[in-house]
């Protein structure tokens, strides 16, 4: 904007300049000269963050941040919708992972890409995408979610349709992340063919996904039927139908008193070719004396734990949802994957979003929201 003020011919100099403002004279007569107050560029990248200052410290602090360059394989997005996971509420109450503080949580984005790195083929300015930001894994501030912009890695983002809002898109990452995790990486997790679009011809073999309903079961029953595999999974009643319209083939109560021996007649017979437990505790030791039973050994890729001595023949492994950008999974499901099966609209963001809010100040309600519990329902904000 610029404000043109006329002063008398006697008037050739200014006794104070505001710091910030451009002043350019043009003279306009003998008499006259226009005065011209141009405002200062804005920085249309400032960004802000909402910050975790201390241990266990609450609500989160909305306050500036840094604003950041893509490196060389790298990408910088604007954050348009924040999904929330069970980890950030559980990182704000206790350290388990060494954060320094202040910090900033978050894993889960959608948004518009701003800026690349010089070696990003993939994307350009403007693409709408969404992509897991893995700070948790890099201890970066600049790649997590909590903030307007976050720095992404290339094979960690996925192009998104027109037709597919930002908030839906928020629920996918973190939650496809860890399902691949345990679907695809090797040994001791499940080690399965990669998913494809179109899917993988089927192959008669049989995954067990414990608590289908769940952000990271949502994901692995859809992987698992892209890669050919069978998807037996459990969820309350209430959740069946919307388990099966994901791709199981068959849904149990996990509240059924004979969950165990349901699972094992429904299971007999058939290969397994593994479990993933996504709730951990009591129900992973389900998982345990069904795989036992059925055919007495397999892998179990867990996303809580909960046995530590599991009878011989039996594998438990621990998942951590940020390892698959070190390794070929990352790029199986990010570039290769997701971008067909999403465009194509074979592969449904899952479970649904709920907004909690607008702008960065409503990410604590998010947070707080998750913890008391969710059913079938990812809660995100948007920005």
């Amino acid at each position: 904007m610029a404000i043109a003020v006329r002063f008398p011919r006697s008037s050739l100099y200014l006794h104070h300049f505001r710091r910030g403002f451009t002043f350019n004279f043009t003279s306009v007569n003998n008499s006259q000269k226009q005065f011209i107050v141009t405002t200062p560029r804005r920085n249309i990248m400032t960004n802000s963050a909402a910050w975790l200052t201390a241990a266990k410290a609450r609500p989160f602090e909305v306050k500036p941040a840094d604003t950041y360059t893509p490196a060389e394989h790298e990408i910088l997005v604007e954050n348009r919708a924040i999904g929330i996971n069970p980890s950030d509420g559980s990182l704000q109450a206790f350290a388990w992972l060494p954060l320094k503080y202040p910090t900033i949580l978050g894993q889960d984005i959608s948004g518009n890409v701003v800026a690349v790195g010089s070696g990003v083929t993939r994307f350009k300015k403007g693409d709408r995408i969404v992509a897991h930001a893995v700070g948790m894994g890099s201890q970066r501030i600049q790649d997590n979610a909590f903030q307007a912009y976050t720095i992404i890695n290339e094979h960690m983002a996925s192009p998104i349709p027109d037709n597919l809002p930002y908030e839906n898109a928020a629920v996918l990452p973190l939650g496809i992340s860890t399902a691949a995790c345990a679907l695809f990486q090797e040994a001791p997790f499940l080690q399965l063919h990669y998913p494809t679009e179109p899917a993988q011809k089927p192959t008669g073999k049989v995954v067990l996904i414990w608590g289908g309903s769940s952000t990271v079961g949502s994901n692995a029953i859809q992987l698992a039927r892209a890669a050919g595999y069978t998807a037996v999974t459990t969820a309350s009643t209430k959740n069946h139908d919307y388990v099966k319209n994901l791709g199981a083939s068959e849904v149990f109560d996990y509240n059924s008193s004979t969950i165990s021996e349901d699972l094992t007649k429904a299971l007999q017979g058939k290969e397994i070719v593994g479990v993933v437990d996504c709730i951990g505790g009591n129900a992973l030791k389900v998982c345990v004396e069904v795989l036992h039973k059925v055919q007495g050994k397999g892998a179990i890729a867990t996303a809580k734990g909960g046995v530590d001595d599991p009878p011989e023949g039996i594998t438990i492994k621990r998942i951590f949802g940020t390892t698959l950008k070190d390794n070929a999974v990352g790029k199986a499901i990010y570039v290769d994957f997701l971008p067909k099966a999403l465009a194509a609209g074979t592969y449904i963001p899952s479970p649904g979003p709920r907004v909690e809010g607008k702008g960065l100040e409503h990410l604590q309600a998010a947070v707080d929201r998750v913890v008391k519990g969710v059913s079938a329902t990812k809660v995100v904000v948007t920005l």
